[in-house]
């Protein structure tokens, strides 16, 4: 006999109902097909499901292609870890393609598109490097990327604008600035904004940093970030594409100022592309922006293979 006063529930009484009667989330006419040989890009994407991913890939393709024809702002959010693995080639294209109207930069993405300019390479091994205190003292990129913005933000400038300047004038410094997202959206009058948090990059260890002109140069950045986000009312798209927590509460503030400041800025789509899922991307580029209208998309994976393939799809489909 059970010990306990609880006995396991008799279900010999419990209601069922047909299958038919019920609502279901997911159907055939929803499901993948075979790719065909030779079906291309665009047979690729049309094989997809139209079910979670798939269905939000392909709204996102669709979102950027309207945008681009409605001459509404595309504006893409790059952490790090997007440059640092190879795709400044790809973004580069599609700003010369209208498919990328500005770009707003960590200052990771910052650091490691200003190194590949200079010497073509990036990333240092930080696990190598910390013990003996030698992360992040290279020479060249704490002197030069601190006297660019000293230099540009004493005239004036942003951040973004003062390492493009810096770039072009000093062009025998940095022979590989054909891979440089900064030096050709300078070139192609592409608007960069980077943003800091004074700390967090490697710069800021150097002895030439300049706070005061760091911080301006990062706030004359932000400001020049709600010019251009005006431009996503009505159609626009914003990515975040590999940033955790800087660009997600920098886009929050600019959609809010904006609004404060008496300028429209609904019904457009926000779209947040990394690894994991993140609280902050969640809610401060998918959730709260677009709340009122607009839509919100979610797609997680490795930068090197999503951002290609996105950028793949665009340029089939809006030649």
């Amino acid at each position: 006999m059970c010990a306990y006063r609880y006995q396991p529930m008799n279900v010999g009484s419990m209601k069922t109902r047909s299958i038919h009667e019920r609502a279901s989330k997911v159907n055939t006419d929803a499901f993948a097909r075979p790719y065909t040989k030779g079906e291309g890009l665009p047979g690729l994407v049309d094989s997809l499901p139209d079910i979670l991913a798939g269905r939000e890939f392909r709204k996102l393709v669709r979102a950027l292609q309207e945008a681009r024809a409605r001459n509404r702002a595309i504006i893409w959010g790059l952490g790090g870890h997007v440059i640092k693995c190879g795709l400044g080639p790809v973004l580069c294209d599609l700003l010369r393609r209208k498919l990328a109207t500005a770009f707003a930069l960590n200052g990771a993405a910052a650091i490691h598109d200003f190194e590949i300019a200079m010497t073509g390479s990036t990333s240092e091994d930080v696990e190598q490097e910390l013990p003996q205190g030698d992360f992040g003292i290279s020479r060249e990129t704490g002197e030069w990327m601190n006297e660019a913005i000293n230099q540009g933000v004493t005239t004036g400038m942003g951040m973004g604008e003062s390492l493009g300047v810096y770039l072009s004038e000093k062009a025998d410094r940095f022979p590989h600035s054909s891979s440089s997202l900064l030096s050709e959206a300078y070139a192609s009058h592409v608007p960069v904004t980077v943003h800091v948090a004074v700390g967090t990059d490697t710069i800021h260890t150097h002895p030439f940093v300049n706070g005061a002109l760091t911080g301006e140069g990062s706030l004359r950045d932000f400001r020049l970030l709600m010019s251009i986000a005006c431009d996503l009312h009505d159609g626009g798209v914003y990515l975040n594409c590999g940033s955790a927590v800087i660009l997600p509460e920098v886009f929050l503030k600019v959609v809010n100022q904006v609004r404060n400041l008496g300028h429209p800025l609904e019904g457009f789509t926000t779209a947040n592309l990394d690894f994991l899922h993140h609280y902050r991307p969640a809610l401060n580029v998918l959730k709260r922006p677009v709340l009122r209208s607009g839509q919100g998309i979610s797609l997680t994976g490795h930068h090197e293979l999503m951002i290609p393939l996105l950028a793949a799809v665009l340029v089939e489909e809006c030649e």
